[in-house]
């Protein structure tokens, strides 16, 4: 991916990552390893948290300390609304 220098990264990050997560590449559960992110887009990690961070933010994705982030399942979230 070549960034877009009129943008921070890390937004461009989350944006590449909430498309893959509307498109159903990244399907609820899926991890999303910073490790990884970091590798690919060949970036810091705090510019990863960042990304990782915004998207949490937005309920994307829930992160468990010791496991990791991961994307969320709203289908649970339609589950509680009918209850």
């Amino acid at each position: 991916m070549e960034f877009d220098p009129t943008q921070p990264k890390w937004q461009q990050i989350a944006d590449a990552v909430r498309q893959r997560i509307a498109s159903g590449q990244y399907p609820a559960r899926h991890l999303v390893s910073e490790v990884q992110l970091e590798n690919e887009f060949g970036v810091a990690r705090t510019t990863v948290r960042k990304a990782t961070a915004a998207l949490r933010d937005e309920g994307l994705i829930i992160t468990t300390p010791g496991m990791g982030s991961f994307v969320r399942d709203r289908s649970e979230d339609e589950r509680q609304d009918t209850q």
